[in-house]
């Protein structure tokens, strides 16, 4: 959970807005190196002749150039930020935090305390050139050494949290082309969200801050004033203290939110506090939570977790070894396509893809759930293995398909469903209703798609709705009076701490 609240923390301090120098221009590319050219064609699939000389690389990039980039959202090329030129301040802003850290540590670059987004981010760009050149590599149009401490399922997890395509059929060269094009605009993005953010929070402060001066008395004032060293004209009003406080808003205002709130007394700054520990409690719950859940699988799903996320597992490993790689990528959602696609699949939708992809699979088939899943996985890795036009066929077929197949098991009967949590290791207590198997089933499903991020995302939407609600009580008992501030702080310490108890 500490990963959200930072990345949400680092987004709203960002204050870069858009500029306008424009890096979809001629002269971008016709600083590049004859490899960077032959890059940018490959990435886009546009052939090239081999070989070739640098004028006709660059000519075919220049009639490419409009086709393929686009500039992000409503944008103009004109109207996108920074230049393709200094790579190095775009490439890294829509890596996560341990991606950074990662590459800091594959090329032996000591990481920066405290290890925030910021100081990660720094090391990265600061380090970059000097860790290409002892590479022997180009610096403008990145090649895939920048990503070589990337699995392929932080490569497609990457382009799935972004909203772009996974290719297919896929390999992880063209995984990394298809992160490195698209990386630009998921750079820009990030940088709009946060601009968007810091101005959202700073409104936000700027109306709590006016709450607060209007609720203060002559004594509060008088201590604002005094701590900033501002001087105060003998004989100055309430309202002249006001008018002057106003003109030195900044001053409170450079506080951290904590800080601000604790103008209505100790009751809000335990409340901040509350809200903080409500976040820590919360990963805590859930690391322990997914542990439980984990524990209790079998030996044979643990090593299927991983499966679904290419983590290999040796032969012979032990279930200390097993639980401990889980644990490891338990951050880690399955994506991409897998044998392990077709885990949550009814009968039905089996069925229907091995009749239309695999007609000879179901020859002599009881049509059994277990059979029909070990058929279509069996086929698929077949399938996998070889490439060509059958493998992308099924993909092709799994592209239309898998947003139709939820994980949904309502259509279970009550045999498939017990076996399914059979698969877990798990014996269904007796008596237990076909709705409460299949709840069992789903959530078990989900753990094993999902990790712990099964929780997190709502989670994070129940601490951002109670932080919002704190906010708002805190700013509508500082228009009430200092009393009432105190009043509605307290309101906010307890609900904060009932909520951690719940989640």
């Amino acid at each position: 959970m500490k990963w959200l609240f930072t990345g949400l923390i680092v987004a709203l301090t960002v204050s870069e807005a858009v500029g306008a120098k424009d890096w979809f221009s001629k002269a971008v590319y016709n600083q590049w190196h004859e490899t960077e050219l032959e890059r940018w064609l490959s990435d886009h699939d546009v052939p090239y002749p081999s070989p070739a000389d640098r004028k006709d690389l660059e000519e075919l990039v220049k009639s490419n150039w409009e086709s393929y980039v686009t500039a992000p959202a409503s944008k103009t090329a004109e109207e996108v930020s920074g230049s393709l030129n200094d790579v190095k301040e775009w490439i890294f802003d829509s890596w996560s935090d341990s991606q950074l850290k990662a590459f800091l540590d594959r090329h032996g670059v000591p990481c920066p305390q405290p290890k925030k987004r910021d100081t990660l981010l720094s090391a990265a760009r600061n380090n970059y050139e000097t860790i290409a050149q002892k590479l022997g590599q180009s610096v403008n149009y990145p090649g895939n050494w920048l990503y070589e401490h990337w699995t392929e399922s932080d490569l497609k997890e990457y382009l799935d949290s972004h909203g772009y395509p996974v290719p297919q059929p896929t390999s992880r060269d063209k995984l990394i082309a298809a992160v490195r094009r698209n990386s630009r605009r998921a750079g820009i993005e990030s940088r709009k969200t946060a601009s968007a953010a810091s101005a959202s929070m700073a409104a936000a402060q700027e109306t709590l801050a006016e709450a607060l001066f209007n609720a203060w008395s002559e004594s509060d004032f008088k201590k604002f004033f005094d701590e900033h060293g501002i001087k105060v004209p003998q004989g100055s009003r309430r309202n002249e203290m006001l008018a002057l406080a106003r003109k030195n808003r900044n001053a409170l205002l450079e506080k951290s939110s904590a800080s601000l709130v604790s103008g209505f007394g100790a009751a809000t700054s335990k409340a901040g506090n509350e809200y903080a520990r409500a976040t820590d409690d919360a990963q805590l719950k859930m690391n322990d939570v997914f542990n439980q859940v984990i524990n209790g699988w079998s030996d044979s799903r643990l090593k299927g977790y991983l499966d679904a996320r290419g983590v290999p597992v040796p032969q012979n490993t032990k279930r200390d070894e097993l639980l401990a790689k889980v644990r490891l990528h338990g951050h880690k959602a399955a994506s991409g396509y897998s044998a392990w696609t077709f885990d949550t699949w009814n009968r039905e939708n089996l069925g229907k893809y091995l009749s239309s992809q695999h007609k000879k699979a179901l020859e002599g088939v009881e049509y059994s759930r277990d059979e029909l899943l070990k058929q279509a996985q069996d086929a698929y890795n077949r399938a996998s293995k070889a490439g060509g036009p059958t493998y992308a066929s099924i993909t092709n077929y799994l592209a239309q398909t898998t947003d139709s197949v939820k994980d949904n098991f309502n259509s279970w009967s009550k045999d498939d469903v017990e076996k399914y949590l059979a698969s877990y290791g798990i014996k269904p207590t007796r008596g237990s209703s076909i709705e409460e198997l299949r709840k069992q089933a789903q959530a078990n499903a989900d753990y094993f798609r999902y990790g712990v991020t099964k929780q997190e995302s709502s989670i994070f939407t129940r601490l951002q709705d109670m932080g919002q609600w704190a906010w708002d009580q805190l700013k509508i008992g500082a228009l009430s009076g200092r009393a009432e501030g105190q009043k509605a702080a307290q309101d906010v310490k307890e609900k904060v701490s009932k909520a951690a108890d719940e989640l």
